[in-house]
């Protein structure tokens, strides 16, 4: 029993001495009340596993704390939100529900809950810069003759600018490609929304119409005039191709870049069929095109665009010079891609490319040997010796090199403009001249022939004292090759866009190379 009680004694002494551990301490965070709402710390550790690198560097701006919660700045925010289709996006591609869900809630929310929503309208946010600003694909893994260098977004900076103060418009327009053309596609995509549901039927016509014709189906032929604002509303509808219909149908040929001649044929008759929802996914998908084009254009550029075979040359935000142009076929399309233009040649020589000896040259000359010299085409051996169209062996057709001389009869005409691309397509002039006047002119092999080529010579050259139009022709008269380097930065922007709006009118062109509803699929 003694024993016993020394050994009690002991252990409550034991116990008595050792050292007393304080009680965990646990920081609430300090939640601000402000009269704009709540403002709420976010633990870094819930930061650290979002996904986006922009998102997180958003909230450590803000040293980690919401910034939605304010009243006017999630005001914004929802109303951007609930307008992503007149920027030409998928409403599916956000968390539209889930943010309608919470803002339903809002009152009810916990912090947690609040946390949440704040974090998912940022994501969201960010989600939104990326996809407008840069698009929703990568157009070189789209296509193999595409080139297009990537634009260099910063998402951070982009997204840090919703978070100065009353800058919120100005953070919206800085995210949008700047260029006029996506500026008039996003007028484009309203002016088609606000119009009303078409129900129209398939007009089909055998042959042509013309001014004075009774036909049946003129009668849905002023419907879809009226519809697009080529007619003026009617009190009654008749099928008689008045003078009225007809100038219409002009009208609305010139908005599609047909040639404007009235005839109701089979090009009018194609783009009257086109539906308000087939434009409208033609614009959209223009609008993606114009987020993967160069965001900023040079001081001073020419721009192509395929479709509506036309070539300007813009200086300073102005058009200096218009050209008509030829493209190539839907069977050998002209690439898109972004370059400089480093010379010119006067009197080029045309060394035949691959795909053209393939497919043009080889199967001409095997039927008549008289072709090369027709052609003025040199034929040189590996060893760069002239060999003789009979010694020439078509079983090692490609082993050879295909030259024709300079002048009038030459392909490439009497001046081709360089710049540097890896499908080695330039401008040149032509010696078919009368292709011009063609309302469809996707004819070349790839490269592309420009109308008035002397002129736009002498503006690039720009040198008035050594370079006049009367010394260019002097120069192209002595039928000899000759080099001139450009002394001034012109830069090349060869691109690819089927519809726009000009004043309030949409303009639409054929999608030669059946790329725009293949391209709206891949974005559905």
């Amino acid at each position: 029993m003694k024993v016993f009680s020394v050994f009690f004694f002991m252990l409550l002494l034991l116990i008595s001495c050792k050292e007393k551990v304080p009680p965990k301490v646990v920081l609430i965070p300090k939640i601000e009340i402000t009269k704009a709402g709540k403002i709420i710390p976010i633990d870094s550790a819930k930061i650290a596993s979002l996904k986006d690198s922009s998102v997180i560097s958003f909230y450590h701006t803000n040293q980690n704390k919401t910034f939605w919660l304010a009243n006017s700045n999630r005001e914004n925010i929802i109303a951007l939100f609930n307008t992503v289709n007149q920027e030409g996006l998928f409403p599916k591609d956000f968390d539209l529900k889930k943010i309608q869900n919470s803002e339903e809630k809002i009152d009810n929310l916990s912090n947690s809950a609040l946390i949440d929503y704040d974090i998912l309208l940022t994501e969201n946010l960010s989600r939104y810069i990326q996809k407008v600003s840069k698009g929703n694909l990568n157009p070189n893994k789209l296509y193999s003759n595409w080139e297009l260098k990537e634009n260099k977004n910063n998402f951070n900076d982009l997204l840090l600018n919703f978070q100065k103060k009353d800058s919120f418009d100005y953070a919206v327009n800085a995210v949008s490609p700047n260029h006029i053309v996506y500026k008039r596609l996003k007028a484009a995509l309203k002016i088609i929304n606000d119009l009303p549901k078409d129900h129209f039927k398939k007009i089909e016509v055998k042959g042509k119409i013309v001014l004075n014709d009774t036909n049946a189906v003129v009668i849905e032929v002023k419907k879809k005039l009226i519809f697009w604002k080529d007619l003026k509303p009617l009190d009654t509808i008749n099928d008689i191709y008045d003078k009225a219909t007809e100038l219409g149908v002009r009208k609305f040929q010139i908005r599609h870049g047909l040639g404007a001649d009235g005839v109701i044929g089979e090009g009018t008759l194609d783009a009257l069929n086109f539906s308000k929802e087939q434009r409208k996914k033609q614009i959209i998908v223009n609008m993606e095109r114009w987020r993967w084009y160069p965001r900023e254009f040079e001081r001073e550029y020419i721009i192509i665009n395929i479709p509506d075979y036309t070539m300007r040359v813009v200086k300073n935000n102005d058009t200096a010079r218009t050209h008509k142009v030829i493209i190539g076929k839907p069977a050998r399309k002209t690439p898109v891609l972004s370059s400089k233009l480093t010379h010119l040649i006067f009197n080029p020589t045309w060394t035949v490319p691959p795909t053209i000896l393939k497919k043009d040259v080889v199967p001409a000359a095997a039927r008549d040997r008289n072709y090369f010299s027709s052609k003025n085409i040199t034929i040189y051996n590996a060893n760069n010796q002239v060999v003789s169209p009979w010694n020439w062996n078509i079983k090692n057709a490609n082993n050879y090199r295909y030259v024709q001389s300079p002048g009038d009869h030459n392909s490439l005409g009497l001046v081709k403009f360089m710049f540097p691309n890896r499908f080695t397509v330039y401008l040149h002039d032509t010696n078919t001249r009368g292709f011009f006047e063609k309302d469809i002119r996707a004819l070349s092999s790839g490269c592309i022939r420009v109308q008035n080529p002397f002129e736009l010579t002498e503006y690039l050259l720009e040198d008035s004292e050594k370079w006049s139009l009367d010394q260019i022709m002097e120069a192209i008269n002595t039928n000899e090759t000759k080099q001139v380097n450009l002394k001034k930065d012109v830069y090349v922007h060869i691109l690819y866009w089927t519809a726009w709006s000009e004043k309030g009118t949409l303009q639409f062109r054929d999608d030669l190379y059946s790329l725009d509803m293949d391209l709206y699929k891949k974005l559905d």
